[in-house]
């Protein structure tokens, strides 16, 4: 998969796995990894769909209808990328956050969901709920922040509760912040990750 790899200063901490939106790319969220761990290494990888010229991480039918045998496919493709990356890089597979917005939020939530073990916690900015009727593996004590907006017309509150509610059914320890805004991802949201961030992951 196409991707931009950072060797950080301090190998202690978690490898930060960088998930675009809809049309990004892998330079998108690279500012996010400076403000929520600068001293972290940094693996931004592109989504290996194309939507109309737009790259995503899998494919969908409809606005909010994933097309979940392209989403079983590319969440393993993800997963099985991130272990070559490790070997690759020289980095620790059980040491990796992801930090994903919308589309790349939902391939994170689909790892969390599909893979035990895939990371070792997550920031989804704007999730919905990847797949529903799916056994989770145990999640127990995997830390996720989750980012929503009040008025998100793509994502609705209600999304985010379902989200947090089957995350939190298998143990996982999940914090929302809210925002009265819409699907736009907004600074103060984004330091609410990085203020998360710190006493979650980096001591542990």
């Amino acid at each position: 998969m196409k991707h931009i790899f950072q060797k950080g200063t301090d190998p202690s901490l978690p490898t930060l796995v960088l998930l675009h939106g809809t049309g990004g790319t892998e330079n998108d969220l690279l500012p996010l990894a400076q403000i929520i761990a600068p001293a972290a290494s940094v693996l931004s990888v592109r989504g290996n769909v194309l939507e109309n010229g737009m790259p995503r991480f899998f494919r969908r039918l409809a606005e909010g209808v994933f097309d979940e045998e392209d989403l079983l496919f590319r969440t393993k493709e993800l997963n099985d990328f991130l272990d070559q990356a490790a070997d690759e890089y020289g980095l620790d597979r059980h040491n990796m956050v992801a930090v994903g917005y919308s589309n790349g939020a939902n391939i994170a939530g689909s790892l969390l969901f599909h893979h035990k073990d895939s990371l070792k916690g997550a920031v989804l900015h704007h999730p919905m709920v990847p797949r529903r009727g799916a056994e989770l593996p145990d999640l127990t004590g995997t830390p996720v922040f989750i980012g929503a907006g009040r008025n998100d017309p793509i994502c609705a509150p209600q999304e985010t509760e379902e989200l947090q509610h089957l995350l939190e059914g298998a143990g996982a320890s999940v914090t929302v912040h809210w925002e009265n805004r819409g699907h736009q991802l907004t600074g103060s949201e984004v330091q609410a990750a990085a203020d998360w961030f710190s006493p979650y992951l980096v001591k542990q």
